[in-house]
């Protein structure tokens, strides 16, 4: 796996990946960019929950569950000195769909948290608490 990141001015840099998709990254204005992408530290907080979100919902439709939504609501905690690492990180699913079984859904999240995702079991390797939670949200209560 590749990347390439070329700085483009002031705090700015676009970002592509092997695949050749490009992603701009920018600092807020107090540390010379113009805000005009996302921070990389959130980056990591996306590529995290991309990474867990593909595997459970993988998990999921190989269970035959009738998903209609999946969220993945992330918040991080950073240490106050520099390097300001993430020390926590949760992530809350919100997975929306029809006669959803619970313990499957609480399954897939376990499985990706403790086998599959590569950047949660990285973090956590690394020193950050990473913790998961989920709510279920019935199709059929809206009806």
């Amino acid at each position: 796996m590749k990347a390439t990141v070329k700085w483009v001015d002031n705090a700015m840099f676009l970002g592509e990946s092997g695949s050749g998709h490009a992603v701009v990254m920018d600092g807020p204005e107090d540390h010379g960019g113009r805000n005009m992408g996302v921070r990389p530290m959130e980056m990591l907080l996306l590529g995290l929950g991309g990474c867990t979100s593909f595997d459970v919902m993988s998990i999921l439709q190989k269970q035959r569950q009738a998903v209609t939504d999946c969220v993945a609501n992330i918040e991080a905690e950073r240490a106050d000195a520099v390097p300001a690492v993430f020390t926590k990180i949760h992530v809350h699913f919100v997975v929306t769909g029809t006669s959803l079984k619970t313990s499957l859904v609480e399954r897939a999240v376990k499985l990706s948290a403790e086998k599959y995702c590569s950047a949660s079991i990285m973090l956590e390797q690394g020193g950050v608490e990473v913790s998961h939670s989920v709510e279920i949200v019935d199709n059929e209560s809206d009806n």
